[in-house]
C-alpha cells in the first residue's frame, strides 16, 4: 500500500460540492496507513474538509446553455487552471462531481493524458443527450452512481464499469431541530401550518423561480390567512438575493404574510412544514426522505427551455417521480408553474388524506435511495481502484 496518495477532485455545485465533501472524509478514513493530499475545484464544504482550491467552484453553476455561453471564458480559464494542476502534481486519480456539462470535457483532456478517471454521480444522460454515453466509456475508468435505475441503465449499453452505492442523502438528512424550536428561533407560530417554499441553489433558478412561489403564497395566504410561508435558501447570498426578490414582488402584503427567510436551515424548514413547493433536483429527495409533501416546479429561460426539451426522453422531471416510477408529486415545469397552479396543488396537499398519501409515497422513496454509508462504499471503490492502477 501506498503511504500517500494524490487525488484532484473536481465539483461546480452545491450539491456536488457538498456530496464531494462527504467523499472526501469517507476517503480520509478508508486510507488510515497513509495520508491523502486532495486539491481541485474545491466549494466551501470542500474546503472546509481541507481540500486545495485550485479553483473555487462557488461562481462555477450555471444554468442553460445560454448562460454557459456567455460564462465561456470563464470555463475555459477553470479547465486550463486544473489541467495544468493535473499534469504538475500528478494525481493517482481524478475525482470528477456530477457537473457532466464541464466535468465530462475534462475527463477527455485528462484521460488522454493518462490519468485514473471516477466519475462520480452519474449524469444524467438517461434523462437526454443519451449520446454522451460514447464519451462515458472511452474517457471515464469508473462510474460511481446514487439512483437505483442508473448502473442497469448503463450495462443495458454496455458499460460495465459501474457500481451502485447508493444516495449519499440516504439516512442523513434529517431535522436538527423541533418544528417548536424551529419555530421559537424564527418568530413563528408553532400552532399554525408551515409551508416551505424551495426555489433552488442557484442565484439564475431563484430569480425565475422564487417570484412565483411568492405570487403563489400570497394568493394562498389571502385564503388562508393561517398559513406561515418559509423561503429556504442554502446560502448566505442566495438569503440575500432571495431578501431583494421578496421586497420586489411583495405587493400589499402584511407583516404575517412576508415569507421568512432561512439559509443553511432546509431540512429544518422542511421537517416543520405540512408541505413544500421544491425546484426540481435534489431537493425533491431530500424533501422526500423527511416526508414533506411538495410540489415540484421548474422554469428556465425560454430560450433554454426551447433547446432543451426536444431532447428530454424520461416521462417524469422529477428525482421522485423518476424513483417511484409513477407522478408522486405534481410537476409544473416552464409555462404551466404559475402562481394560480402552484396554490391549486398546494391547497390540494393541505387536506388531510392527501397530505397522508403522499407521506406513504414518499417513504416508499426513500426505501429505495438505501439505508446509508453510500460515501464510504464510493470511497473503498475509489480506493481499491487506486491501488490496482
Amino acid at each position: 500500500m501506498k503511504n500517500s496518495i494524490k487525488i484532484m477532485i473536481v465539483a461546480g455545485e452545491a450539491s456536488g460540492d457538498a456530496h464531494a465533501a462527504k467523499l472526501v472524509n469517507a476517503l480520509r478514513s478508508g486510507w488510515p496507513a497513509g495520508k491523502i493530499e486532495f486539491f481541485g475545484a474545491a466549494g466551501p464544504k470542500m474546503r472546509e474538509a481541507s481540500v486545495e482550491a485550485v479553483v473555487e467552484a462557488d461562481e462555477l453553476a450555471i444554468v442553460g446553455l445560454a448562460e454557459i455561453g456567455r460564462a465561456l471564458p470563464m470555463f475555459l480559464r477553470t479547465a486550463a487552471d486544473l489541467k495544468r494542476a493535473a499534469r504538475e502534481r500528478k494525481p493517482d486519480a481524478v475525482i470528477l462531481v456530477d457537473f457532466p456539462d464541464f466535468n465530462l470535457k475534462l475527463a477527455r483532456s485528462l484521460k488522454k493524458q493518462g490519468f485514473t478517471i471516477v466519475y462520480y454521480i452519474s449524469p444524467q444522460l438517461w434523462a437526454w443527450r443519451k449520446y454522451r454515453i460514447s464519451t462515458v466509456k472511452k474517457y471515464v475508468d469508473l462510474m460511481i452512481t446514487i439512483l437505483p435505475f442508473e448502473k442497469a441503465w448503463y450495462e443495458r449499453r454496455g458499460f460495465t464499469r459501474v457500481n451502485y452505492v447508493g444516495s449519499p442523502l440516504a439516512r442523513e438528512v434529517r431535522a436538527a431541530r423541533s418544528k417548536a424550536e424551529f419555530c421559537r428561533d424564527h418568530e413563528l407560530d408553532a400552532s399554525r401550518p408551515i409551508i416551505s417554499l424551495l426555489p433552488g441553489s442557484r442565484q439564475k433558478e431563484i430569480a425565475r423561480i422564487l417570484p412565483v412561489m411568492l405570487g403563489s403564497a400570497a394568493r394562498l395566504a389571502s385564503v388562508r390567512p393561517d398559513i406561515q410561508f418559509v423561503v429556504a435558501v442554502s446560502t448566505e447570498r442566495n438569503v440575500a438575493h432571495a431578501h431583494r426578490l421578496s421586497s420586489a414582488t411583495r405587493s400589499g402584503a402584511t407583516n404575517h404574510q412576508e415569507p421568512k427567510i432561512v439559509g443553511n436551515e432546509t431540512y429544518d424548514a422542511l421537517a416543520s412544514s405540512v408541505a413544500a413547493a421544491v425546484a426540481s433536483g435534489t431537493a425533491t429527495l431530500e424533501a422526500a426522505i423527511i416526508g414533506t409533501p411538495m410540489t415540484i416546479v421548474y422554469k428556465t429561460s425560454a430560450l433554454n427551455y426551447a433547446l432543451l426539451e426536444p431532447f428530454i426522453e424520461v416521462p417524469h422531471y422529477g428525482l421522485v417521480n423518476l424513483i417511484a416510477e409513477r407522478r408522486v408529486a405534481t410537476e409544473l415545469i416552464q409555462s404551466e408553474f404559475t402562481p394560480t397552479a402552484l396554490m391549486n396543488d398546494l391547497t390540494r396537499l393541505l387536506e388531510p388524506e392527501t397530505n397522508a398519501e403522499m407521506r406513504r409515497s414518499l417513504a416508499e422513496v426513500a426505501e429505495k435511495l438505501g439505508h446509508g454509508g453510500a460515501s464510504k462504499r464510493a470511497a473503498e471503490a475509489i480506493l481499491q481502484l487506486i491501488k490496482l492502477a
